[in-house]
């Protein structure tokens, strides 16, 4: 049974984890949903594609290598307000306290590690199914 495709225009995504992997995987298995999807490996990465390339959609590790993806995400949010309630985490230590603490002051789709790829093609669905008409974040 094929999943059913994304609403026209093609959504971006924008997948942030340093294990590449896991970010092929993620490119492969939506892509094929009707998504482009782009990758980075690092926080740095991903604001400059942001930057250059805006998404309607992030979906974000938490463990990255020189900044952490809580803190990623209140840099994004901050400059692109319109991704707010667009971002979900991802984390195989949902029950840190450091990041049940983050997650009460700012709520948003957590993710656990290991997932089942339906669960993120879900979330993506009802995240596109509420898009701006504009469909992308502005700078």
């Amino acid at each position: 049974m094929t999943e059913p495709r994304l609403p026209l225009p093609v959504p971006t995504l924008l997948v942030v984890d340093d294990e590449a992997p896991l970010r092929r995987v993620l490119e492969r298995s939506l892509g094929q949903l009707g998504c482009r999807v782009i990758g980075a490996a690092s926080a740095e990465t991903a604001y400059d594609l942001l930057a250059s390339d805006p998404a309607d959609a992030v979906l974000l590790d938490i463990q990255l290598p020189t900044m952490s993806g809580l803190a990623l995400y209140l840099a994004i949010v901050h400059r692109w307000p319109a991704l707010e309630g667009r971002i979900a985490i991802m984390t195989g230590d949902a029950e840190a306290d450091d990041v049940r603490t983050w997650l009460e002051r700012h709520p948003c789709t957590l993710i656990r590690k290991p997932f089942n790829l339906r669960e993120v093609a879900d979330w993506l669905r009802d995240v596109l199914r509420h898009r701006p008409e504009r469909g992308k974040a502005e700078a």
